[in-house]
């Protein structure tokens, strides 16, 4: 397929010997500074992107990816903020990336991924922590299968918005009921076809952000709302990208990162935008003191755990965890 010889084409050109252009390192390793950013430890399991991130109970998750190596991992890491630790929870039942999850009462769900050759996995997983292993026996979302999509959770049910399909980028919008265990499949499409995006739910209102369509470099800025059957366009985000991370402090809705980024060497961004639904409005932060993408994202606490991702474009791997500290 096209698009998986262009990432991989993309990997040889940005994962060799640079310097490592726009990417520094995040502080002295502890106490955050100025801009609000706080270096914290690493990942324990080494680099990793491609991930999901998940919070559940004051604990954030760390889900699957791709390694250094170009490895697919199963594992999932369990991240404690008190103390600055990580620990492990039972393996995903297969080793995937590009991972749609989100929580809901207390249980994380993998509504699709795709496979270590990017084949796209239609399985759904559950756990519930403090259970000894992930459940495989929900209902499998129907076609088109998708990783790497937006997704939020509304009154109940995971809305996964776009993603990564066999063809490509997808505007196909579909929700599970992890309650009646059953797929939706009657919601309405997504405007243009999304991937890469980043889903965030704000006062029980979706939104769907920037994101890229059947390319690295062809990215968004656009945020959709969803409108009863339809999608509401908002204020554009200052910077198009695709591949961010994003999380909800207070009732607004944080974005970092992202590739596609024709100006740097790297291929990365290192922006940091906050959008306020409210009043349909960006500004501004300190940029990320490691620009990558490839990763996800965490509010807690008034505070952005982004943990992960690359800080080339492509495939570039790094264990880097940082936090942005807003409240």
């Amino acid at each position: 397929m096209k698009w998986i010889i262009l990432l991989a084409a993309l990997a040889t050109a940005c994962g060799g010997d640079d310097d490592g252009g726009d990417g520094s390192t995040g502080g002295d390793g502890g106490g955050g500074d100025d801009t609000g950013w706080e270096q914290l430890a690493d990942l324990p399991s080494g680099p990793v992107q491609e991930t999901a991130v998940v919070e559940v109970a004051g604990v954030i998750y760390v889900l699957g990816g791709i390694d250094e190596d170009m490895r697919t991992v199963p594992s999932v890491l369990a991240y404690h903020q008190a103390d600055d630790s990580w620990d492990t929870a039972p393996d995903l039942p297969a080793a995937v990336h590009h991972i749609n999850a989100a929580a809901v009462d207390g249980t994380i769900y993998v509504v699709g991924s795709l496979a270590p050759d990017f084949t796209p996995v239609a399985e759904v997983w559950s756990w519930t922590p403090g259970d000894e292993a992930w459940s495989t026996s929900r209902a499998a979302m129907p076609a088109p299968v998708r990783g790497a999509a937006a997704v939020g959770v509304v009154d109940g049910s995971i809305v996964v918005a776009g993603g990564l399909s066999a063809a490509g980028s997808s505007e196909v919008v579909s929700a599970y009921d992890p309650a009646a265990d059953a797929w939706d499949e009657e919601r309405a499409a997504l405007p243009m076809p999304l991937d890469h995006a980043t889903g965030q739910v704000v006062g029980g209102d979706f939104y769907v952000i920037g994101g890229r369509s059947n390319g690295i470099v062809a990215v968004s800025a656009e945020v959709f709302r969803a409108d009863g059957a339809s999608w509401a366009t908002r204020a554009p985000m200052p910077t198009a990208r695709g591949g961010i991370a994003s999380g909800v402090i207070g009732d607004r809705i944080v974005v970092v990162g992202g590739e596609g980024n024709t100006d740097a060497d790297t291929g990365v961004f290192p922006q940091t935008e906050i959008y306020d639904p409210a009043a349909d409005a960006w500004d501004s932060l300190a940029d990320m003191p490691t620009p990558r993408h490839g990763m996800a994202a965490a509010g807690l606490d008034g505070t952005l755990y982004v943990p992960g991702g690359a800080d080339h474009q492509a495939f570039a791997a790094v264990a880097t965890h940082e936090a942005l500290h807003l409240e």
